[in-house]
């Protein structure tokens, strides 16, 4: 019921900032839990966190204290504030529901580097 697009990505310079958008369509947006997900290509694709329905949020431990995740539902919008990045955050980022479903946007990527 719901699908997404990502924006925002870019290259960042170490410990740089970058914000991420997932634009969101279906009726049931509102109610949905949203999660960050991020891969490099070839690896598995990993958890970065999770917004629930009530805006509350889990982080994997590589970017907790450091990224934020928010959602703006009147804008059917989530976001991924990224500070402080490093090369470990290079990756293609995704939004998806949490649990994902199997149907993925096209991601963004974020390449950290000077």
């Amino acid at each position: 019921q719901v699908q997404f697009v990502e924006s925002g990505g870019g290259l960042v310079q170490p410990g740089g900032s970058l914000r991420l958008s997932c634009a969101a369509s279906g009726s049931r947006f509102s109610v949905s839990a949203v999660g960050w997900y991020r891969q490099i290509p070839g690896n598995q694709v990993d958890v970065v966190g999770i917004i629930g329905h009530d805006y509350s949020t889990v982080y994997d431990d590589p970017v907790r204290g450091r990224f934020t995740i928010s959602r703006d539902n009147a804008k059917n919008t989530v976001y991924l504030q990224m500070n402080s990045v490093n090369s470990e955050d290079t990756a293609v980022y995704f939004c998806n529901t949490a649990p994902p479903s199997d149907f993925w946007g096209p991601g963004t990527q974020v390449t950290v580097s000077s």
